[in-house]
């Protein structure tokens, strides 16, 4: 088994404005409704962004949502449009089939959002699950994927799981700085493929300067009776996982100091109308 770790520092997130955050976002949903052509509108009438419902009621289980095509130049054009959304999913008409969709599996504010979501292209097919205990309030997140190549064997298949327990992770973060680290780490994560098995884990500490401190640790081994033959690979592939893991861990870092460095710390109404500002324009107000 090979184990590789790299210690990242990241700007501090703050529990109350997450919290916070997270409830005024759950609130916007929860009163959306479906618009004309499946749109998605809030409550003050502007629909979200890139969000289309294609199937089913929305915010029911089973409510399949997704970005429309757009329309191809030609006879079918008239056809597709008078067919409507459900055409585009089910594969009828003259459109091809939605190549990638998002389906709610479970809407309960108050409990737990859960959300399917299938990306098929022509080399991979990636079906991704995500799971959120109380939404409002979010204690956990879990994901599940699995993957595989149309028509390829056991080969081109592999799956994973990850969890990230949120109140062991505060919990571990307002510790003092001198403590030792969290015993299990809060967030991590397991691939498995035919011929190998990884693991990843995040344990966070807090810093003298009030920021937190990451540490990123892979572990990978082989299966079954290709032990042998991984520990072999593992030892010339070391340098390169290596790098490849502080890579990552570091570019992940930067991208998340930025991102908490544009955040304005809005707070009640304030937060709402930026988060429903978010959801109805991501890229912002355009220049005139």
């Amino acid at each position: 088994m090979a184990r590789f770790a790299h210690t990242v520092t990241v700007a501090a997130l703050d529990r109350g404005w997450f919290e916070e955050a997270a409830d005024a976002l759950v609130d916007l949903l929860d009163a959306s409704r479906e618009g004309p052509g499946g749109t998605v509108v809030l409550a003050d009438g502007r629909a979200v962004e890139g969000l289309r419902l294609l199937k089913g009621r929305h915010l029911r289980p089973g409510a399949r949502y997704g970005e429309v095509p757009a329309a191809r130049e030609g006879a079918g054009t008239a056809a597709e449009a008078a067919d409507g959304p459900a055409a585009l999913v089910s594969g009828t008409g003259d459109s091809p089939a939605v190549p990638q969709a998002v389906v709610l599996r479970a809407w309960r504010p108050s409990h737990s959002v859960e959300v399917e979501s299938l990306v098929v292209e022509e080399a991979m097919s990636l079906k991704l699950g995500l799971r959120l205990s109380g939404p409002r309030r979010p204690r956990a997140v879990e994901l599940s994927l699995a993957g595989h190549q149309p028509g390829g064997g056991s080969l081109y298949r592999f799956s994973g799981r990850g969890k990230a327990d949120l109140a062991a992770w505060w919990a571990a973060v307002d510790r003092l700085p001198t403590a030792p680290p969290a015993a299990r780490p809060p967030a991590s994560g397991r691939a498995v493929h035919r011929l190998a098995k990884a693991r990843l884990t995040l344990t966070p500490r807090p810093a003298e300067d009030g920021s937190w401190r990451i540490t990123v640790a892979l572990s990978v081994r082989g299966r079954w009776l290709l032990r042998p033959v991984g520990a072999v690979v593992l030892f010339f592939a070391r340098g390169p996982l290596e790098r490849g893991l502080r890579e990552a861990a570091e570019s992940a870092a930067a991208e998340w100091n930025t991102a908490l460095a544009e955040l304005t710390p809005l707070h009640g109404e304030a937060l709402r109308a930026e988060i429903a500002d978010a959801l109805v324009n991501p890229d912002g107000p355009k220049a005139l």
